[in-house]
């Protein structure tokens, strides 16, 4: 059994992984930013709760330490991420788009999955299997750019995180590193609109974070196997 810390796990398909893990026995942190929601879940689950913004840096330190001090970690699910639409809750397209609304977006879903996976890095190399699992989107997929959706910034991001997945499973051979596409998800993200249940959409999650160590490494999934990148 693994430990694992789950970021933006509060609710929908974060909630849902920590819910999965935690019934298959494994250690589960459930990390989210407001302490009251995050503690109320985690403690529903019979999770762990630590408190975790991945847009600022004392947050992530006072839970590396957290985690560390409680004995390490195997597993970390980067599953935060935001969309930011317009306040009629309009997908904002390019015409629409400026500098500051990618600047919103990137802060969550790029910088805080590197801030985040940087600052725990040295307890999963302590890990005798480490595990990385990025949550991406089927939309990252240049090979279907121009299809559907007409957002920009959180594809965008999202194409970033699988880049940053190939990097650093390249950087980290010994560690399992990949970004799975759960599929179009009913989440408040989406503003409930997926196709799909928070139990279907983590299916994938759930089966990349108990990789062994002779698992694939640098892909992108979902639950039919590797996508075009």
């Amino acid at each position: 059994m693994t430990t694992t810390l789950i970021t933006g796990a509060n609710k929908g398909l974060g909630h849902e992984t920590a819910r999965r893990l935690t019934a298959l026995g494994h250690t589960v942190y459930l990390g989210a930013r407001n302490v009251e929601r995050g503690a109320a879940a985690a403690a529903s689950l019979g999770a762990r709760f630590v408190q975790l913004d991945v847009t600022e840096e004392a947050s992530v330190a006072a839970a590396v330490a957290t985690i560390e001090a409680d004995g390490g970690l195997d597993v970390l699910v980067n599953n935060a991420g935001i969309e930011v639409r317009s306040p009629e809750g309009a997908i904002i397209g390019a015409a629409e788009l400026t500098a500051d609304v990618m600047r919103e977006v990137f802060e969550t879903n790029v910088f805080g999955l590197v801030r985040v996976t940087h600052a725990f890095l040295p307890l999963l190399e302590r890990s005798a299997a480490p595990v990385v699992v990025n949550v991406s989107s089927s939309l990252a997929s240049l090979a279907h750019a121009g299809k559907g959706y007409p957002g920009v910034a959180y594809p965008t991001s999202k194409t970033a995180v699988n880049m940053l997945t190939v990097q650093f499973a390249k950087a980290f051979p010994r560690m399992r590193i990949n970004a799975v596409e759960p599929g179009y998800t009913a989440t408040d993200l989406n503003q409930r609109e997926g196709t799909q249940t928070v139990e279907q959409g983590a299916e994938i999650i759930v089966r990349m974070a108990q990789l062994r160590p002779d698992g694939p490494t640098g892909g992108y999934f979902d639950v039919s196997g590797p996508l075009p990148w």
